[in-house]
């Protein structure tokens, strides 16, 4: 039986890498009927719509998709469409690994850390109160009236809610994510000494989900500020980190930077019964049908899916492809040349058939 998996291409550079990646993933031989979706920036200028149904539904129907960057329009529309899938979908779960291949740029070796990130609420939930507004000056009276505490009234206002509910849900998603993936250690980011009813609370549950684990995986707790740092000059110390929303999105982004950038980093968005699997980077739109954009990152999101599907083989098979080519450095993204302006970089199709050169070996 194949399996049935969305593609939604994407927009700018999207395109291109995901068709690279579509292509490094049917010559790992394993049988997909891509059921192929329009979002963001492309399915605006056709449908007027930045996030049509039909996506959702053919997300919903499948429960496996693979999506390339999107651009959401300044001014317009949704905050973020990738923010919308997740939200509408619910897939809480921000899956981001961080691994070093040799090859790379980069000022570590032997760096292979996951991010688990909640997707769903914190300060990126969307709730915000626009300065000015009625409905701020009367949300700071009542905060006033309720604290004892005075705010400028030309503020605007974001909430951040964190919810038990939620907190559980991530937390043991991350213990579950390490026990199935042989990983040792899974540590919980906050900035629980500051707030203290928000990360407080993450904090506390992230303690009583660790205690079901104890003597299978180790728990450690980091506050966020100080994780930062010790990723910069210790990233080997950890293994799996957990973290609410924001501090997810911004120490992902730094553990990318370890391993030498969003050109490496793939990403998974999983719910309890559907996932979409993307890369980090954006759709970076000057770049769009110049054949110039490095498809690593989406190709190894195609590996995580793969995984996800159950097809490990393929998926090993995948990622060892796409480590040789790096490795090699011949048939390589001027990104990943230790020149950028070396006249040999190949560009991101050319890249994808060196792939695909080793995978047929």
């Amino acid at each position: 039986m194949p399996h049935k998996i969305t593609l939604i291409p994407g927009d700018g550079i999207g395109y291109e890498v995901s068709h690279a990646a579509v292509r490094c993933i049917e010559a790992c031989g394993v049988d997909i009927q891509w059921d192929s979706v329009l979002a963001g920036q492309d399915a605006l200028e056709k449908t007027g719509e930045l996030l049509p149904q039909n996506v959702l539904d053919s997300i919903k129907k499948n429960k496996v998709a693979l999506k390339g960057p999107l651009t959401t329009p300044i001014g317009t529309g949704f905050r973020s469409v990738n923010v919308a899938i997740r939200q509408a979908l619910d897939l809480f779960a921000c899956v981001r690994p961080a691994k070093t291949y040799p090859g790379v740029k980069s000022r570590f070796k032997d760096i292979n850390l996951v991010i688990v990130r909640e997707n769903s609420e914190d300060l990126y939930a969307g709730i915000e109160f626009q300065e000015g507004k009625p409905e701020t000056e009367s949300l700071i009276t009542q905060i006033e009236k309720d604290t004892k505490k005075n705010m400028r009234h030309d503020s605007g206002i974001s909430i951040k809610p964190i919810s038990k509910f939620a907190s559980e849900r991530i937390v043991r998603f991350a213990f579950e994510y390490a026990l199935e993936n042989n990983r040792k250690k899974v540590t919980c980011v906050h900035k629980a000494n500051i707030m203290k009813f928000t990360d407080g609370l993450f904090l506390q549950i992230a303690r009583q989900v660790a205690a079901e684990f104890s003597g299978r995986i180790i728990f450690e707790e980091a506050i966020v500020d100080n994780m930062a740092m010790q990723l910069v000059q210790k990233p080997h110390n950890y293994d799996v980190l957990v973290l609410p929303n924001l501090y997810g999105d911004i120490i992902s982004d730094l553990c990318a930077g370890l391993i030498g950038g969003l050109g490496i980093a793939p990403g998974a968005n999983i719910g309890r019964e559907m996932a979409v699997f993307e890369a980090v980077h954006g759709s970076a739109p000057k770049y769009k049908g110049k054949n110039k954009a490095n498809p690593t990152a989406m190709i190894l999101s195609g590996a995580l899916m793969l995984r996800y599907i159950k097809e490990n083989k393929a998926a090993d098979k995948l990622e060892q492809a796409v480590s040789q080519v790096i490795a090699e450095g011949k048939s390589v993204t001027y990104d990943l040349k230790p020149d950028p302006l070396d006249v040999s970089a190949v560009g991101t199709s050319q890249m994808a058939d060196a792939i695909i050169d080793k995978l047929k070996r």
